[in-house]
């Protein structure tokens, strides 16, 4: 009988002449333990889409809440799929600042405030790449497309940087060659010896210290040996080839329409592979896109200006439409883990921090769609402030969703009501 490990791995590679490639990810391929996995824990995937600047908002919510409102404006391309997906009103994390509530977005703890937090100011992607750890090759991607995407935030209160079109499709898609993989590896080997030295002189320093310090070093030393078991677990992906996109890389700085459409088919790729559950993209604009002269931020201090409020609505509603194509791109492929199509086990969240370029932090805009709850409605909440619904409230109901064990995350209160699972 054949050892089973070294038949799935014939089966999930093809080698010819010394070449080998990665096969995209199949249900007959499948390790029997993911497949026994996935019974008693459905895989799910997290995106999160937004900008820097919010939406103007007289286009994006709906006039009547329920199920029969009417599509607003920026929203038209999602018709196809409002059963889907619900919108949110008078949902946000109770903050002002204006830009300073962009990389809040996915907390709502505020920097200067982290400390007060168990977990800090931690965004809503690297919690919940926390949680699927090594199972993948990245535990999470920050994608940008012609815009800074400041809302992924590590435990530690650090800005993850971002992959463009071309870093994401090299990342997802194209090996390391012999020289780059000996650097990593030797990257790795040089970060665990100098893990060791730290938690050998730990021990020492240990005594010296008093019993409150000797608590912060204490959960110093966890955070380090956090950082030493995810390069263990990270290290064997090094050797492993990685999948086929089946398409070659996209060019780079056609403008926003062609660029987002590219990368949201690279994030579909990326999910048919299982190269990453989790994904955070912040998309923008470049003067001369849509036929529009002008800057984003420019746009979107419109003051109710005919340009600038139709630059915004042609700029937001193509953001639309490209969250539409996503949805439509999930729903053509069939789930090989979970059964069902992709779609059915992916959420996607778009939003932003920042309401509107105005710098309000009231009412973000909101969109949350994918399965795994009950949609089709535009959900509103209470606008008094004694009786407002804080945004991270929703958070917490995906992070639950994905899997987490968890009863409150960032600045929530309690899961969001009225989000039933499906």
């Amino acid at each position: 009988m054949k050892n089973t490990t070294e038949s799935t791995s014939r089966r999930r590679f093809l080698r010819r002449s010394g070449v080998m490639m990665a096969l995209p990810l199949m249900e007959s391929l499948l390790p029997r333990s993911m497949a026994a996995e996935a019974v008693r824990r459905p895989v799910k995937r997290i995106v999160v889409l937004s900008n820097n600047y919010g939406f103007y908002p007289q286009a994006f919510f709906p006039a009547k809440t329920g199920a029969d409102y009417e599509m607003p404006e920026t929203l038209k391309a999602l018709e196809p799929h409002r059963k889907d997906f619900n919108v949110y009103s008078n949902l946000d994390h109770g903050n002002t600042g204006g830009h300073q509530g962009v990389p809040v977005f996915l907390s709502g703890v505020q920097t200067h405030l982290a400390g007060h937090y168990p977990e800090g100011n931690i965004s809503l992607d690297q919690k919940a790449a926390e949680f699927v750890g090594s199972a993948t090759r990245y535990p999470s991607l920050t994608l940008q497309v012609n815009e800074a995407n400041l809302i992924s935030i590590t435990r530690t209160g650090v800005q993850v940087p971002s992959l463009d079109l071309g870093a994401a499709y090299r990342a997802m898609f194209v090996d390391q060659d012999a020289r780059d993989k000996a650097a990593t590896r030797e990257r790795f080997a040089r970060h665990g010896s100098i893990l060791d030295v730290v938690l050998d002189e730990a021990k020492s320093v240990d005594r010296q210290l008093g019993k409150r310090d000797q608590q912060k070093f204490a959960e110093y030393l966890e955070a380090v040996r956090g950082l030493e078991q995810k390069i263990v677990r990270q290290e064997p992906w090094v050797d492993r080839p990685k999948p086929a996109p089946g398409m070659p890389q996209p060019p780079q700085g056609r403008g926003t329409e062609q660029d987002l459409k590219a990368m949201m088919e690279l994030i579909a790729l990326a999910i048919q592979t299982d190269s990453t559950r989790i994904f955070t993209l912040a998309s923008g604009f470049t003067n001369g896109d849509f036929g529009l002269s002008g800057g984003y931020h420019g746009f979107s201090h419109h003051g109710q200006r005919d340009f600038e409020v139709g630059a915004l609505k042609k700029i937001e509603g193509h953001q639309m439409s490209m969250m539409a194509h996503l949805i439509d791109l999930l729903k053509a492929q069939s789930d090989p883990i979970n059964g069902g199509t992709l779609f059915d086990h992916t959420m996607i969240l778009h939003g932003c921090g920042m309401a509107t370029g105005e710098h309000s932090n009231k009412n973000m805009p909101l969109i949350l769609a994918g399965g795994g709850f009950k949609f089709g409605e535009h959900k509103g909440f209470p606008v008094d402030k004694d009786t407002r619904v804080p945004a991270a409230n929703l958070l917490l109901s995906m992070l639950q969703n994905f899997g987490l064990e968890i009863v409150r995350f960032g600045t929530s209160t309690g899961t969001l009501t009225g989000l039933e699972l499906a």
